[in-house]
């Protein structure tokens, strides 16, 4: 069983209540199925409350922030722990070595980014982990539609959509996790070194 989970979310908590109480959700959810939450460490929006919440239902919270932001001292003051990295790309990196599965709630390019980078490795065998969207409200639906043209149009190999976990429900992807199996790497061993080298440069 899974035991830590990656959410990137939005640092605002968007204009619709339907987006913190998801949230919300998210927090007790993972606290009540002994699931570490690893995010981004701050303290506003999207990212506070599901921070919140999995404390509050007596969850653990390790937060991950890269020096510029921590010194705005945008971290959350009562994380069960805080890393501090030296940049954005260092945060990604130490994300992914901490979660066994990636989800993203709605946010804006932040979120997108994250998500999308954690899908990536995934496609080049960097890791074998999940990567899910949690579509509150259809939030994701356009985003969707646009990757599976990505696929039509011959540009994303169609098993690597297929390997997305889409749901409104967080109960149904983190089952769906349990669940996974990934699909086979897009290049051969060879070719993936390289890229592998050219990541830690």
């Amino acid at each position: 069983m899974m035991s830590s989970i990656a959410i990137f979310c939005g640092s605002a908590p968007g204009k619709d209540s339907v987006f913190v109480e998801n949230a919300r959700k998210v927090g007790e959810t993972l606290a009540a199925q002994g699931k570490t939450l690893i995010y981004g460490g701050g303290r506003s929006g999207l990212m506070g409350v599901v921070a919140d919440s999995t404390l509050a239902a007596g969850g653990r919270a390790i937060g991950v922030m890269p020096e510029s932001l921590a010194e705005y001292e945008l971290a959350h003051p009562h994380l069960t722990e805080l890393y501090i990295v030296e940049n954005m790309h260092a945060r990604k990196i130490k994300m992914s070595e901490l979660a066994e599965g990636f989800i993203a709630l709605p946010g804006g390019s932040g979120t997108l980014e994250e998500i999308f980078e954690q899908w990536t490795w995934a496609q080049l065998g960097i890791h074998s982990k999940p990567c899910a969207f949690l579509n509150v409200d259809d939030f994701y639906d356009d985003l969707l539609k646009f990757l599976r043209q990505t696929s039509e149009k011959g540009f994303t190999q169609p098993r690597f959509c297929e390997a997305l976990i889409v749901s409104n429900c967080i109960d149904n992807i983190l089952q769906r996790f349990e669940q996974y199996r990934a699909p086979e790497m897009k290049w051969e061993v060879s070719e993936l070194e390289w890229v592998q080298q050219e990541l830690v440069k």
